[in-house]
């Protein structure tokens, strides 16, 4: 059931093929995230990761006016003062942790008002693609709250200390040319062009060897944290890589001069 038949917003998912997409479906308030909504979304990220013909999780929102407009500032009331307010950012943390541990790359497809709780839900996925047009900021320093700070660390991993400095000192909002300087996204597409780019690009990391594109977002994962890596394992990843059917498909198409096709084993 669509958001626009409950008035409340949903997390869905629509699977198409190798890749899964997770809407953030709530228009009315341009996709602003409720608690039902971040509870939810760690279950529909369970989902996709468990379905073995998907490759590649997009994120987006519904509609084109907002990718999310942000953590629904209707609840805060009751949801995010006092003592509630750490069980509020659990929820947050849940979610983002979802996305932060997921094994598949992750795509979030931006258009429109990326704000607040979900720039970080931007943040937290393996890249970031942007129709021209869309607006991006933390206004935390305009609401008085406090940004925790295990979500400032993620900030770092892809922009300057200065930039993120500036984006939560201010609390304003910026365009496309400042998000493709800070590092925040990796490509901006024209409006009209964008389904159609984002989709193609979607396709060929699908097409890809999944166990080449996991060890390697395991090892940059590992090392954007800035902790000692767990060697072994990246390496028994790299390993699996070699001794895996798709590496001898690889070498195999590589010779024929054919597309390969991958099965992830």
């Amino acid at each position: 059931m669509a958001a626009s038949e409950t008035g409340f917003g949903v997390i869905a998912l629509e699977t198409n093929g190798p890749v899964a997409r997770i809407v953030i479906d709530n228009p009315g308030p341009m996709n602003a995230v409720n608690a039902a909504m971040w509870r939810a979304l760690p279950v529909r990220i369970a989902e996709a990761e468990a379905n073995q013909d998907v490759r590649v999780i997009m994120l987006t929102g519904r509609g084109d006016k907002a990718f999310s407009s942000g953590a629904d500032i209707s609840e805060f009331d009751t949801a995010r003062t006092g003592a509630a307010s750490a069980g509020y950012d659990d929820l947050n943390t849940a979610a983002f942790d979802a996305l932060l541990n997921c094994a598949k790359p992750t795509i979030a497809a931006i258009r429109g008002f990326c704000l607040g709780g979900g720039f970080e839900i931007a943040l937290c996925c393996d890249m970031r693609l942007a129709a021209e047009g869309a607006e991006f900021g933390i206004p935390a320093a305009r609401l008085g709250l406090g940004y925790n700070a295990r979500w400032i660390r993620l900030l770092l991993a892809c922009m300057s200390a200065a930039s993120a400095k500036e984006l939560l000192f201010t609390g304003g909002r910026f365009g496309c040319v400042a998000a493709l300087r800070m590092g925040f996204v990796n490509r901006v597409f024209p409006a009209a062009a964008f389904e159609a780019e984002t989709t193609d690009l979607a396709a060929q990391i699908a097409a890809n060897a999944p166990l080449t594109i996991r060890a390697a977002k395991a090892a940059i994962d590992a090392f954007a944290t800035g902790q000692a890596p767990d060697y072994a394992h990246l390496d028994a990843m790299v390993d699996a890589c070699f001794q895996s059917a798709d590496y001898a498909e690889g070498r195999a198409a590589f010779a024929q001069k054919r597309k390969p096709v991958f099965e992830g084993c």
